[in-house]
């Protein structure tokens, strides 16, 4: 097994965030998000003694994801909000805790597999034993089923 610097592997995904981002505190997020997927995803480096082009790419991907506007994904938006005040955190958790447990309990599966266990659709279609596909609709179906718990269009 190669052992990876990762303290040097974090600055190159600060340095690939800031490029997307610029010099920001969102950058530093981007970097350390990516950090750990990296590091979760780290046996899947195609390139293990040369793993800096790999984390660059998943820095760069997480920079851009933090630069879209949010596509109105209760899970987001809640982090969003929940940035005013403690209180507002709290109580959006819990509205997002109350909408997910109304969820099926595959759907529950897919979306904790999704946003906390961060499982690709390939990886929840198996945990599901479902196709990729259906697991990306169902997926979509729930957060739907969330938006309208939240009482969001």
């Amino acid at each position: 097994m190669i052992h990876w610097d990762w303290h040097l592997l974090h600055r190159q995904c600060l340095r690939e965030a800031q490029c997307v981002l610029g010099s920001t505190g969102t950058a530093e997020d981007a970097a350390q998000e990516a950090a750990v997927r990296a590091w979760r995803r780290r046996d899947s480096c195609r390139t293990p003694e040369r793993p800096g082009p790999w984390i660059a790419t998943i820095a760069r991907n997480e920079a851009l994801r933090l630069a879209r506007p949010s596509r109105a994904d209760p899970l987001d938006e809640a982090s969003a909000i929940a940035q005013e005040s403690h209180e507002e955190h709290v109580v959006g958790q819990a509205d997002i805790q109350r909408a997910i447990a109304r969820l099926s309990d595959p759907d529950r599966k897919l979306v904790r597999g999704r946003y906390w266990d961060d499982l690709d659709y390939r990886q929840l279609g198996r945990l599901l034993h479902i196709s990729e596909g259906t697991a990306r609709v169902r997926l979509h179906r729930a957060l739907a089923r969330m938006r309208e718990a939240l009482g969001e269009t």
